[in-house]
């Protein structure tokens, strides 16, 4: 409240009551649109959902992740108990105070705040495992320890004792998940694990029912195990991000301020051992990142002037002076934890279709179930309930069908696998956003690349400027900076780190344009600029005479002045053998560029492509992705990394993305993202999603055979109970042992054959 009184110089003073929940606020003057009021609500809204903790060493409290107010913030207040209120004011002069409008506001409700990094719920449900496998192991010993008294004729207390305590342990988190979907009205197979187990006690068949629930609860830890080691591996990718900066005032003085507050323009500095707290664009400095958390890349970045240093980076050595390029809640970081958690919700196609099938099948097994019952004791005269030496109950029947008929191999065939490869990719920087992505990849027989960013390395170095005629070189770099400084394409940023280095000024444009696939248009002192492929910026131009670049290059134009900016780039050491793996496996591989087609077939030749379309807009680059799926008959991924890749990204059947440097439209559209920037890392996304195909075919096998022979052999009553149990739970760990392998495992490294 401190920090927001100084923020804001028409609040004078805010008044709150937290038993009667009473809230008043003085101002001077109208708060124009109610702007003031919900500052004030929104400051409030933490102290109803906990009480204050330690503030940390970084500076947070430790549980409503606030950061209190400086000394000098609180030293500008007051705080006066009133008549039961607390008081908050400025300090000012008595005067003032008749001035003040005093208005009630409404009590905020409290809305829990957002946080990237994991809750405490969250951390449970992490180690929720080991709390199931605990139960287990009780329902284990527990029966064993009846099954014993039954041997050596305990007394019949003690027994029934040990039996209760095995079911307890055994039916905890199948009772608990019961009731919660009891509650919304619908019936799963924990239900049916309950029934089962109820049903057999009720006709003594105690150690039957106790095998059940030992072996159903056992693989819920294993299920449990699987999904929480899913959340840690990605969660390692995610060191946690800095809460607070140094800013830098044009004084020269530096003071540390919450990241949440910094605003794009500011400059903040960061030292040695320090993470950077948002994205930043080096100003002053030099040394080197360790960008291992978001991009993979062991190996240290060098930063320099002009360089871009991501958030939740850690700069090693030296002091980088950055200006922020934009807010906390946009940076690099928090754009690839967002692209996380939202990897997490998206469910296969598959996934989605075996959860609708679970639960309506749970209802036709029941009502099977119920069927057969009446069958069996009305039709074939089995005895209802108790079983004699010479045939089986109806009853035991029935309990022995319900059990082989649960689907629950079948429900957790699909997202255990589904899990365990996002995981494993997320390990070794491969970023899958959702199951969808894993089985599209799988089926994909073409694959379309841009060529800068993605088949070289994307690190373009201005080689050479020119104007025509010569003399107005310096004018030619100040327009194309100033034009290029608010692009994020590959030569814009090669012209933005040339021009930084050579301290080109920073000019303010009018009337700034943007036209797709042609290049770049803006006002400068009254006078029109151009930038961008030569019939773009200059139609009429004769530039029959001027030597052509055998690199990319880039034209300006405008009124008497005519130019050429050259930009040199390399292959990606990795392509050819990238390209050469993709070939030997029949994939065909096409590279679509806007480049001229001399450079195209240079690239081409020198790494080994199948295809090249050359010298097209990113209109023609998507009509290209529409060809290459030949009507739908065709899987076609597309790797790109820049934002005139975004639409082809989205054309495709499987967008990959390159990197966290990737540009926020490529981030946005890609179902897959290279988090390491290596081209080479798309073949073990491809293997991954193959052998997680493979593996949900197998477990759909088992499930899905399993039942079927099951449930066969149980109507004609020649399973056991015991058997059922047996078969019907060993299907369900054994399906989640094959997922696991996907994790546990390893993969192979790229370009290895897969298995």
């Amino acid at each position: 409240m401190a920090r927001l009184l100084t923020e804001e110089p028409a609040l004078e003073a805010v008044a709150f009551a937290t038993k009667s929940k009473r809230l008043q606020m003085a101002t001077l003057g109208n708060d124009t649109g109610g702007r003031l009021a919900q500052r004030v609500a929104e400051a409030l809204s933490p102290a109803e959902g906990a009480s204050c903790g330690i503030v940390g060493p970084d500076g947070i409290c430790a549980k409503c992740g606030v950061a209190p107010a400086t000394h000098a913030e609180i030293g500008r207040v007051v705080v006066k108990q009133v008549m039961g209120n607390t008081l908050v004011e400025k300090q000012t002069c008595p005067t003032s105070v008749k001035f003040w409008q005093w208005r009630d506001l409404r009590w905020p409700k409290f809305v829990p705040r957002e946080a990237h990094h994991l809750t405490a719920d969250q951390a449970h449900a992490e180690d929720e495992w080991k709390t199931l496998a605990l139960l287990a192991a009780g329902c284990l010993v527990a029966g064993v320890g009846g099954y014993a008294a039954e041997r050596f004729a305990a007394p019949g207390w003690l027994i029934l004792a040990l039996w209760v305590t095995a079911f307890l342990c055994g039916a905890w988190e199948a009772a608990e998940e019961t009731w919660h979907k009891v509650r919304e009205g619908v019936l799963d197979v924990h239900f049916l694990m309950l029934a089962v187990a109820l049903g057999a006690a009720s006709i003594g068949a105690w150690r039957e029912g106790a095998l059940l629930l030992f072996l159903f609860s056992a693989s819920g830890a294993m299920e449990h195990y699987a999904d929480g080691r899913t959340r840690r591996e990605i969660g390692a990718l995610l060191r946690g991000a800095p809460k607070t900066a140094n800013v830098v005032f044009p004084d020269g003085a530096v003071l540390e301020v919450a990241v949440a507050e910094l605003a794009p323009g500011q400059i903040v500095r960061v030292t040695g051992g320090q993470q950077v707290p948002v994205d930043l664009r080096v100003v002053k400095g030099d040394s080197s990142c360790d960008e291992s958390n978001l991009t993979g890349e062991s190996v240290p970045v060098p930063k320099t002037v002009g360089d871009t240093a991501l958030g939740g980076t850690l700069n090693l050595n030296g002091i980088l002076d950055g200006r922020v390029l934009r807010p906390a809640s946009q940076s690099a970081l928090q754009k690839i934890i967002s692209l996380i958690e939202n990897s997490q919700k998206m469910r296969a196609p598959s996934q989605r279709f075996t959860d609708r099938f679970g639960t309506k099948y749970t209802y036709g097994v029941l009502g099977l179930s119920a069927a057969m019952f009446f069958v069996w004791w009305l039709i074939f005269k089995l005895p209802p309930f108790h079983s004699n030496a010479e045939t089986t109950s109806a009853f035991y029947r029935t309990m022995t069908l319900l059990v082989v008929a649960s689907p629950c191999a079948l429900v957790l065939s699909i997202p255990s696998a589904i899990l365990s490869a996002i995981a494993a990719g997320a390990r070794r920087g491969v970023l899958f956003r959702g199951g969808s992505a894993v089985e599209s990849l799988a089926d994909v027989t073409t694959v379309a690349m841009d060529k800068t960013g993605t088949l070289t390395e994307g690190n373009l170095q201005v080689v050479n400027v020119e104007s025509f005629p010569p003399g107005a070189e310096t004018e030619v770099e100040r327009i194309a900076f100033n034009l290029d400084r608010f692009s994020d394409h590959p030569l814009a940023r090669a012209t933005q780190r040339y021009a930084r280095r050579k301290g080109v000024p920073e000019v303010v444009p009018d009337k700034f344009a943007s036209v797709p696939g042609q290049g770049l248009r803006a006002d400068f002192g009254g006078k029109t600029f151009a930038l961008g492929r030569r019939k773009f910026v200059a139609p009429e131009a004769d530039t029959s005479r001027i030597e052509p670049s055998d690199g990319a290059e880039s034209w300006i134009g405008g009124p008497g002045l005519f130019g050429r900016i050259s930009y040199r780039d390399r292959a990606r050491p990795e392509a050819a053998g990238v390209l050469r793996q993709l070939n030997a496996e029949g994939v065909r591989t096409v590279m679509l560029t806007g480049d001229r087609r001399a450079a195209a077939e240079k690239l081409a030749q020198e790494v080994g492509l199948s295809e090249i379309r050359a010298e097209l807009r990113p209109e023609d680059k998507v009509d290209c992705i529409e060809q290459l799926k030949e009507g739908g008959k065709r899987k076609v991924a597309m790797i790109g990394d820049g934002v005139n890749d975004a639409p082809c990204l989205a054309a495709a059947d499987v967008g990959v993305a390159m990197g966290a440097r990737g540009s926020d439209a490529a981030l946005e559209q890609a179902a897959v993202i290279l988090m390491n920037d290596k081209l080479e890392n798309f073949l073990l996304a491809l293997n991954l999603s193959r052998r997680a195909s493979r593996i949900i075919k197998q477990n759909l096998f088992i499930a899905l055979g399993t039942v079927s022979l099951m449930v066969g052999a149980s109507l004609f009553g020649i399973v056991p109970l015991a058997v059922g149990v047996a078969a019907h739970e060993g299907s369900t760990v054994l399906v989640v042992l094959n997922s696991l392998r996907l994790l546990l495992g390893g993969s192979k490294k790229p370009g290895a054959a897969t298995v």
